[in-house]
């Protein structure tokens, strides 16, 4: 794979660490491939962006969706997910997923973790969008993320995992063939591991999560800026279906000036039986989809911004008012708090909600097995494209996705872990740094304009018009000469981010059809015959971004690629 020559501008770094695998990201991705990686016996890091349980893994509140239980099948889950994902899943990804899933679950039970139960000791499950079964396990009623990431955590802490926490990663490090080295990283608070720094590894696993930063309002935490994207394109890796972002439906609803990370209120409330209301208490959803308030995601987001619309509001409601205390304090503690805490109580009144960022479908285009397409770096989590989740992914399928997917690259890599950690004292033979001249840095005052530039023109309505502004005053800035004189967190995330919205827009002008949660108000039919297919972006030698049709969205691709006309 040719290198783009480019990388952060970033000091050389001033000490360095050795292993065999380095894991970026402690999300459940990140810290099943580690512990997976360690269980083989491979020396292996885990660098994360915060603490180690700060991901967007803790955040989630519906659960994990596995075919457990009785009457369920994988072929039924597999039949779901697809559904969803508009026509653009990789159906041999999905099968892998839905089959391998469950065991996958009792590893994790194994490891650690606690589902809630019913009355006979079974996990108890319950129900959420675009599913036809009872398949979501939960743990604490609403707070199933945050128990796996608990169990996760303290399994790792118990094996002596190495980790080095409070770090962004910069870029990649490789070698004369190149081949992944390691990556370049900047540590703050971490004694003699402070300021930049190398983790040099001939593998190197991406879990970084999302990019919901990239939007003014998203459920993602404050982390989640696109890092592991961003690193990729500039290692010259492929990117594949950047142009669909799920909108969650129902997000705690804060007013228009909100910005950031917004509470989310999980499809399992509608899952067990909250109703989508306008200001009036109309149910809305009837007869718009066989499953009403629980269609596939982007059905919901649609419908909520269409009603929104028509009758001139920021808001619709979710009303479970019916629930009752009891329920809610059992069932969804977590969400009742939040409510309550903003000065809303669900036991009494519908809740306010409206569409937010929330899931990058797309991202580091890998094979079955999270490799990518630069030897020695794999993705695995949100920050891939397994083309597990299509146009649109299926409700609960992530944290799955993370669990399978970490597991096959850490076997993947002990099979043919050939290369040893190097014994060399920590601090000698320092390397370089990422090859490539330096990216000018850009004023993180300008992240706030960047999020508000995607939320009006790349946001849930779309159009070559919105587009071709978003792109130009997105260019604005890249050419703007008044740039971040000093290298830091702030600015490297900005610099991040920029790059991260300009492909999402280059490739959501290119996809000239509505499919899935990519919504085209100009092109609003899905159109099979020319767009059932996938884009795969990537930075050329030259710096200027390469868009391509082909027919598949994982790497190496069924069919040849072919230039995307402009």
């Amino acid at each position: 794979m040719t290198s783009t020559g480019i990388r952060l501008d970033a000091p050389a770094p001033g000490w360095a660490i050795d292993a065999d695998v380095v894991v970026v990201g402690s999300g459940v991705a990140g810290l099943t491939a580690a512990l997976r990686c360690t269980a083989a016996g491979l020396a292996t890091v885990v660098v994360t962006k915060a603490r180690l349980d700060d991901g967007s893994t803790r955040w989630a509140q519906g659960g994990i969706a596995a075919a457990l239980g009785e009457g369920d099948t994988p072929e039924q889950h597999l039949d779901d997910t697809l559904v969803a994902g508009a026509g653009l899943c990789d159906e041999d990804a999905v099968r892998l997923l839905v089959t391998e899933g469950p065991d996958a679950v009792r590893r994790l039970i194994a490891t650690g973790a606690h589902f809630d139960t019913d009355d006979s000791g079974a996990i108890s499950l319950t129900r959420e969008g675009g599913h036809h079964r009872r398949r979501i396990a939960h743990a604490g009623g609403d707070a199933t993320g945050a128990e796996i990431s608990r169990a996760l955590v303290e399994a790792v802490r118990t094996r002596a995992v190495r980790t080095i926490e409070n770090a962004l990663v910069l870029d990649l490090l490789k070698d004369e063939d190149g081949r992944t080295a390691g990556i370049t990283l900047h540590v703050m608070g971490e004694g003699q591991h402070d300021g930049v720094g190398a983790v040099r590894a001939p593998a190197v696993v991406l879990a970084t999560g999302g990019m919901g930063q990239v939007f003014s309002a998203t459920t993602n935490p404050s982390v989640s800026t696109g890092d592991g994207v961003a690193l990729a394109l500039r290692a010259g890796a492929e990117i594949s279906d950047l142009e669909f972002v799920q909108f969650h439906p129902t997000v705690l609803f804060l007013g228009a000036d909100s910005e950031g990370q917004q509470p989310l209120v999980s499809e399992a409330v509608r899952g067990e039986g909250a109703h989508l209301v306008d200001a009036a208490g109309t149910r809305f959803m009837l007869g718009q989809h066989e499953l009403a308030e629980l269609a596939p995601r982007d059905i919901v987001a649609k419908a909520i911004t269409r009603q929104m619309q028509a009758r001139g509001t920021e808001h619709m409601y979710l009303d479970a008012r019916h629930f009752g205390a009891a329920m809610w304090e059992q069932r969804f503690p977590t969400i009742l708090a939040a409510c309550r805490s903003h000065g809303i109580d669900p036991v009494t009144e519908p809740i306010p909600v409206a569409p937010a960022a929330h899931y990058a479908s797309g991202g580091i285009r890998t094979d079955r097995h999270g490799r990518t397409t630069v030897p020695g770096l794999y993705a695995c989590g949100e920050v891939a494209c397994t083309g597990v989740h299509g146009a649109n992914r299926l409700a609960s399928n992530s944290l799955l996705e993370g669990l399978v997917f970490a597991e096959n690259i850490a076997a993947d890599i002990a099979a043919g872990a050939s290369t040893p950690v190097r014994d060399k004292a920590v601090g000698s033979a320092l390397p370089a740094g990422a090859h490539g001249e330096p990216v000018p840095l850009l004023d993180p005052a300008a992240r706030i304009q960047i999020q508000r530039i995607m939320t009006e023109g790349a946001g849930v309505l779309r159009s070559a018009d919105s587009l071709a502004e978003a792109a130009g005053r997105l260019e604005a800035i890249r050419a703007d000469e008044h740039k971040a004189a000093v290298p830091g967190v702030e600015a490297w995330e900005t610099t991040n981010l920029l790059l991260v919205s300009r492909v999402l827009v280059a490739a959501a002008a290119a996809r000239e059809e509505t499919r899935g949660c990519h919504w085209r108000e100009d092109r609003p039919d899905r159109d099979d015959a020319s767009w059932q297919r996938h884009l795969v972006v990537r930075i050329t030698p030259e710096r200027s971004l390469d868009i391509r049709p082909t027919a598949s969205a994982t790497f190496p691709p069924t069919v040849a690629a072919t230039p995307l006309e402009p």
